[in-house]
């Protein structure tokens, strides 16, 4: 008995949920290797900006202070307003603000861009899993789905600590910011046709702005003692 190809294919909707997930982990794997790309390159940028050794740590801190803190925020962004627009969003903020990373030409600058860098990655991360928790609704697609997304946490730090010492030897530390610019824009054209967007509550939905604030100030705080203190 002949059996068509077609028969034994994948339907679209299928394969374009696994593409889904390659998009949504290629922007998790550019947001775990900035928080360790940078260590390797920081000798570089110390002797090219001039910066004091206590002011180079914020190089580092910046970026986690801004990400650790506003996780919860982007998840209750991505709830009312839509988890697909709240990602994309993140990524063009952490590609736009990777680009003037690299573009920086004092110590100032190079902080405010990890500032902005780390508020994009939280947009992002913040909606990542439950993209894959409402894209995957079995469970065996959805543990083989986060064994994916884990693994690429796992290796992605390792992986940033090469990368950045590659970059950095091979050419200068500019580039690890740069190299962010290729891959900012593929994810955002690629989940912007992958990705199925969730109806989001919307913003006529009560929202309790004094806790937001409140809770996003607490982590701000408690963000900054850990790096700090570290």
């Amino acid at each position: 008995m002949k059996i068509h190809k077609s028969a034994i294919r994948p339907p679209a909707s299928e394969r374009r949920r696994w593409l889904a997930l390659v998009v949504v982990c290629f922007g998790q794997l550019m947001i775990v290797l900035d928080s360790t790309i940078v260590n390797v390159a920081l000798p570089s940028i110390q002797r090219d900006l001039h910066f004091s050794q206590a002011d180079l740590t914020w190089v580092v801190n910046a970026y986690l202070i801004t990400y650790g803190s506003l996780l919860l925020l982007a998840g209750r962004a991505g709830d009312l307003i839509g988890r697909k627009r709240v990602f994309l969003a993140g990524v063009a903020v952490f590609t736009a603000a990777s680009v003037l990373s690299g573009f920086a030409y004092d110590p100032a600058v190079l902080v405010g861009a990890r500032f902005l860098q780390g508020a994009g990655g939280a947009l992002s991360a913040g909606v990542i899993l439950a993209l894959i928790i409402t894209g995957f609704p079995k469970p065996v697609e959805r543990a083989q789905a986060m064994s994916v997304f884990t693994f690429v946490l796992a290796g992605g730090g390792s992986l940033g600590l090469l990368a950045g010492g590659l970059l950095t030897e091979s050419i200068n530390w500019h580039w690890i910011f740069f190299i962010n610019l290729p891959i900012g824009v593929a994810t955002f054209i690629a989940g912007a046709a992958l990705i199925d967007e969730t109806a989001g509550a919307g913003l006529r939905q009560r929202v309790d702005v004094a806790g937001s604030i409140l809770v996003t100030a607490a982590m701000v705080l408690g963000v900054y003692a850990i790096v700090t203190a570290a």
